[in-house]
């Protein structure tokens, strides 16, 4: 199981989750994923709780602050992505449409980071390391393994982000059933980013949205296990030709997620 030490610039490297009830959403993901805690202290009456497995961290949970509250964002999973430089990032990010939420700031001795909306309304989060870098292990069962952005507005969002971070975007065959396009980060060997347009099924009032796929061995034993702990099923489990089997998931509390199986090889 390879462990990071380092991730490439533009890789979504740390999935955290904000939740409405912090504890019962920690039993829920130990529950599924088997993965161990670690509890921070976060202030005199709140923890951070980072997920682990085998004591390398892979995420975190921590009960949505009030400011999240007040503008009505249901439980939600946030999406962390590395730079070298935050405040270089966040005013490229501004210059090129969008709104920075929260300018940088550190988080203590871990790194500095600064939250942002795509200029299509999704919101993500720039982290710039220190003594943390994110997820120690990706792309492994029961970790972070793809990122899918849900947009509505594909063109704009694929000018955003490559202009912001320089992944390299492959478009689906003109052909292709469902317009889907895949991101690789600069110097990675593979994609780990997808985006999509909100589905005509959608609700209006949806906006754009990161969502977080976390790798399982089978999809469909995964989602059951979900369900049986309070989960809901969003869609799925189906089959993505020529890559594998995934599901969308809302979690007790509401929170959506996706689990993938990659095909088998061979």
């Amino acid at each position: 199981m390879p462990h990071f030490t380092q991730h490439l610039p533009g890789t979504f490297s740390w999935p955290e989750l904000s939740t409405t009830d912090q504890k019962a959403a920690v039993a829920f993901y130990r529950a599924l994923f088997g993965w161990g805690v670690n509890e921070q202290p976060m202030g005199p009456t709140e923890t951070y709780s980072i997920f682990q497995i085998g004591g390398s961290d892979v995420g975190a949970a921590y009960t949505m602050r009030p400011d999240e509250r007040q503008h009505g964002a249901p439980p939600h999973w946030n999406a962390y992505v590395t730079v070298e430089d935050v405040e270089a990032a966040a005013t490229r990010a501004h210059e090129l449409g969008a709104i920075v939420v929260a300018p940088p700031f550190d988080v203590m001795e871990a790194g500095r980071m600064a939250v942002l909306q795509d200029p299509t309304g999704a919101m993500f989060q720039l982290w710039q390391a220190g003594a943390n870098i994110g997820a120690r292990i990706l792309n492994e069962p029961n970790t972070l393994c793809w990122t899918e952005l849900t947009t509505s507005d594909t063109f704009s969002a694929e000018r955003f982000y490559t202009a912001l971070f320089g992944w390299k975007p492959k478009h689906s065959a003109p052909d292709s059933p469902m317009p889907y396009t895949e991101f690789t980060v600069d110097g990675a060997d593979r994609p780990s980013i997808g985006m999509m347009a909100k589905p005509p099924h959608m609700p209006p009032n949806v906006p754009s949205f990161w969502l977080p796929y976390f790798q399982v061995t089978d999809v469909d034993a995964a989602a059951a296990k979900a369900t049986s702990l309070g989960a809901q099923i969003h869609f799925g489990p189906q089959d993505i030709p020529n890559a594998g089997r995934f599901a969308v998931i809302a979690d007790p509390q509401g929170a959506a997620f996706a689990v993938f199986a990659p095909k088998a090889q061979g």
